[in-house]
């Protein structure tokens, strides 16, 4: 199964369009989107969505969302994968690396991987 992107609100409405030209067929929603979960979405209640709906989250949330996740694995639940994006990185370069990540790899191997972009 190829990799399903959610960009957390963070993440620059820019990015999604950057990824959305390299390859128009990358499932990719942004926090806020009408498909996704609204603006301002708790970070368990967006850990619970993104199992569901076997996503992989891009996001700058170092802050709060670390201690959510071990929670959620504590709990039993799973994620498809995080992908924390180092400071400064420009969105050309972020988005090439998610879609060469995108076109290399498969879904399931993301599951509760956690990782930095750019590799």
């Amino acid at each position: 199964m190829k990799i399903r992107f959610l960009l957390d609100e963070n993440q620059s409405p820019r990015l999604k369009t950057a990824l959305l030209r390299l390859n128009p067929t990358i499932d990719v929603l942004r926090v806020g989107d009408p498909e996704a979960t609204p603006l301002g979405t708790q970070d368990p209640d967006l850990l619970r969505y993104l199992e569901v709906t076997q996503r992989l989250l891009v996001t700058s949330n170092r802050t709060s969302l670390p201690a959510h996740i071990e929670t959620h694995w504590s709990a039993g639940g799973h994620l498809w994968g995080v992908f924390w994006v180092r400071p400064g990185v420009p969105i050309g370069r972020l988005a090439l690396d998610l879609h060469l990540i995108w076109e290399a790899s498969e879904a399931e191997e993301w599951v509760d991987r956690l990782d930095w972009v750019p590799l």
